[in-house]
């Protein structure tokens, strides 16, 4: 049996599959920058056939990335936007947007303007935000008048777990049923 001998791959044959690895994984999940540098490491470090050191590897992934950024198919500014305005339709406090932006590698600066960028657009957000929680969960105000007293610990934690402050969460309680259905049908 003749032994099959695998070619030594170029530094621009593996540039441009790198490039194409990345282009795949943009076109299907529209990550951050430290997304994509996380992906595209795991995904070299796997193969075994590359003959390459982990910092060549890295220094490779960065040149993709920064020519990545420069022709704009990653903005890390635009997807920290985009994110936190999704989570904010779904009711989530602007503590678990900036835990979750921290999570995914996003810049300070770009976590500190897009959370100032909400604040200005409305200047309480988690109030409405925890509004939102409560009529998803049915909880505080969308409970029954009976049923509120019992279970007001429970809803106090749920609400802090969601990321919101106790004025904000003793706030949305103390709401009556009436004005909570008001506030529900302006959202």
């Amino acid at each position: 049996m003749i032994p099959i001998r695998k070619k030594k791959k170029t530094l621009k044959v593996t540039v441009d599959e790198m490039r194409n690895f990345a282009f795949n994984y943009i076109e299907k999940y529209a990550p951050s920058k430290q997304q994509l540098k996380t992906y595209l490491l795991k995904k070299y470090l796997k193969t075994s056939a590359l003959n390459l050191k982990k910092r060549d590897v890295t220094n490779l992934i960065d040149i993709v990335l920064s020519d990545l950024e420069k022709s704009k198919f990653i903005n890390d500014k635009f997807y920290s936007e985009s994110k936190a305005k999704s989570m904010i339709q779904r009711g989530n406090s602007i503590n678990k947007i900036r835990s979750y932006l921290i999570g995914k590698g996003i810049n300070d600066n770009f976590i500190k303007d897009t959370v100032d960028k909400i604040r200005d657009e409305n200047s309480d957000q988690d109030f409405f935000s925890a509004i939102k929680i409560c009529k998803k969960k049915r909880i505080g105000p969308a409970r029954t008048e009976e049923n509120r007293p019992l279970f007001y610990k429970k809803d106090i934690s749920l609400l802090a777990r969601n990321g919101f402050d106790f004025e904000t969460s003793k706030k949305v309680m103390n709401i009556e049923r009436e004005d909570f259905l008001k506030i529900i049908n302006l959202l």
